[in-house]
């Protein structure tokens, strides 16, 4: 039976391409229609924006997005086994959906966009996901290309990208998020939900750009809070000892006797600010 689209079950798609999912790409394909329609949903409004979503797979998410109205869909796919259910769905949809046979990695933002906002959203394959939300985050030009990033983690990344001082989750890269975005976990999505099923729960995540984040130099700050959460069981006096350690502290007004989790992304941009 046709899915509510006039497309082919997701399943009958996967046997007809041979799509079994990759271990070594990251590969969890979504199959519930209407958990892929939840998440399209979440970066509406749709209608004027250019879409970007890395690894669509056999086009689950894909073809929610265009079903909830995304005027153009950009979907950047490293498996080349994928490409020909996906150009399945670019039939359906004249026009509206360009494929990019490509590795995530090394693609620019800023040469997907067209004319109205930019927006990702994307069940980002597990091996590569962090490091592509760093890519967006730490971006040279600020304000960037992309107004909104809706994505899916395993549940343990996504509780590190919102996680608050004082948080056993806050680390670096609750900092670098904190510094540039805002961000919030939507919603939970069971394992059972994926073929194959994870062994953890995953988590939806929205992050917003701040227009005006506070003025640092990025090596800068990477280096103080790679220093700070490499021994971060110990006082800042001794994780920043290579930076200048009791000094350092002593001059921006921080006790060197505190940890790295206590500090808020100000007093981290103060710390890097003075290096």
């Amino acid at each position: 039976m046709a899915a509510p689209d006039g497309l082919p079950p997701l399943r009958e798609v996967i046997a007809a391409h041979g799509l079994n999912p990759k271990k070594s790409l990251g590969q969890n394909f979504l199959l519930d229609l209407n958990l892929t329609g939840r998440i399209a949903r979440q970066a509406l409004p749709l209608d004027a924006a250019t879409v970007v979503e890395v690894g669509p797979g056999p086009g689950g998410l894909t073809r929610a997005l265009l079903a909830e109205g995304a005027r153009r869909v950009v979907a950047i796919e490293k498996d080349p086994r994928c490409i020909a259910a996906l150009e399945e769905i670019a039939g359906h949809y004249p026009d509206r959906l360009e494929i990019v046979s490509a590795d995530a990695l090394g693609i620019d933002l800023a040469g997907l966009a067209g004319d109205g906002p930019l927006k990702v959203v994307a069940n980002l394959p597990y091996n590569v996901g962090t490091q592509l939300l760093l890519n967006w985050l730490t971006a040279e030009s600020w304000p960037p290309v992309w107004e909104s990033l809706t994505l899916m983690f395993q549940k343990e990344v996504a509780e590190r990208i919102v996680a608050a001082p004082g948080s056993r989750h806050y680390g670096r890269l609750g900092v670098l998020a904190g510094w540039r975005s805002r961000s919030r976990i939507l919603f939970d999505v069971s394992p059972a939900a994926f073929t194959p099923p994870p062994k953890v729960t995953s988590a939806v995540v929205r992050v917003v750009p701040n227009d005006s984040p506070e003025p640092v130099p990025l090596a800068a700050l990477e280096k103080v809070t790679a220093a700070a959460f490499g021994q971060r069981r110990k006082m800042l006096r001794q994780s920043l000892k290579t930076l200048g350690g009791e000094a350092l502290l002593t001059r921006v007004g921080i006790d060197p006797q505190r940890r790295a989790e206590t500090l808020s992304v100000s007093e981290f941009v103060r710390l890097a600010n003075a290096l």
